[in-house]
C-alpha cells in the first residue's frame, strides 16, 4: 500500500506551516503556494521511502531546494519592439447562429438520431459503447448515425447554399 491517506493526513497537518515557510522564503503568496505544491508532490513521489523517517522535514528541504533553483534560474522576459500576435476574438453573432442552427437541426431529427448523434459526436463515444447504452446493435448505430448526418449535411448545405 503507497499510504495515500496517510499522505493526505500528512498535507493537512503540515500544508499552513509550509506555505507560510515558503511565503517567507518568496515573498509572494502565489509564488508560496506553488512552491509548496510541488514540495508536496514531490514528497509524495517519494512517500514510501520517507514517511517512516522526517517527512515534515523532507518536504521542507524539497520547498527551500525548489525556490533556492528558482533564483537561480529565474525565467527572463526580453522586451522587443514587436508585440506577440494575439488570438482573434470569436464572432460572436456567428457562434450564436451557428448553435441556433444546430439546435434547430438536431430537434428535426428523430429522437432516436438525436441521440445517437449527440452520444457519438459530442460526448465522443466509440459505436460499441453507444449501442451498449442504447441497447441496440452496432449496425444500428452505423446506419442511424449516416442517416442523421446526411441529414445535417442536407440542412447545412440548405443555409449555405440559400
Amino acid at each position: 500500500m503507497r499510504g495515500d491517506d496517510e499522505f493526505a493526513d500528512f498535507v493537512r497537518s503540515c500544508s499552513a506551516r509550509l506555505t507560510h515557510a515558503a511565503f517567507l522564503l518568496t515573498g509572494d503568496r502565489h509564488q508560496a503556494e506553488d512552491a509548496a505544491q510541488t514540495a508536496f508532490t514531490r514528497t509524495y513521489a517519494a512517500w514510501a521511502r520517507v514517511r517512516r523517517k522526517n517527512p515534515y522535514a523532507y518536504a521542507r528541504r524539497v520547498l527551500a531546494n525548489h525556490v533556492i533553483d528558482s533564483w537561480r534560474r529565474p525565467i527572463r522576459e526580453y522586451a522587443t519592439e514587436e508585440l506577440p500576435e494575439t488570438a482573434r476574438m470569436p464572432d460572436i453573432s456567428q457562434a450564436v447562429t451557428d448553435r441556433e442552427w444546430l439546435s434547430g437541426a438536431l430537434a428535426r431529427l428523430t429522437a432516436r438520431e438525436r441521440t445517437v448523434v449527440v452520444l457519438r459526436h459530442f460526448f465522443d463515444l466509440p459505436e460499441q459503447q453507444v449501442a451498449v447504452e442504447l441497447g441496440v446493435s452496432v449496425g444500428t448505430v452505423k446506419s442511424t448515425n449516416s442517416r442523421a448526418l446526411a441529414k445535417l449535411r442536407v440542412e447545412g448545405g440548405a443555409l449555405v447554399g440559400g
